[in-house]
């Protein structure tokens, strides 16, 4: 298992219904391929440092997880066809 660093940013104009449901389905991807959640930080609604996709603002989330190389893949994978994501970042932390 590898430790990792995940940090994405939602669409601002999601509802909040929708943003906890796509939080849930990232973290339920890690848990389903025996990987563990150890930290999730919702940092809320920031100004981004420039647009991106028509939108100046955006909500970030950041998820600590332990997993398999496998699971990171299929992670990066589902944000890609994702709409309601304007940003993501898969870092690998090294002990």
């Amino acid at each position: 298992m590898r430790q990792y660093e995940v940090m994405y940013i939602l669409k601002p104009d999601l509802e909040d219904e929708e943003s906890t449901q796509l939080i849930e389905k990232f973290g339920k991807i890690i848990t389903d391929r025996n990987g563990e959640i150890t930290e999730l930080n919702r940092w809320g609604k920031r100004r981004l440092a420039y647009e991106v996709k028509d939108y100046r603002e955006g909500h970030y989330v950041v998820m600590k997880c332990r997993a398999e190389h496998a699971a990171a893949q299929e992670l990066d994978r589902v944000f890609r066809i994702t709409d309601g994501l304007l940003r993501h970042m898969i870092i690998r932390e090294d002990q």
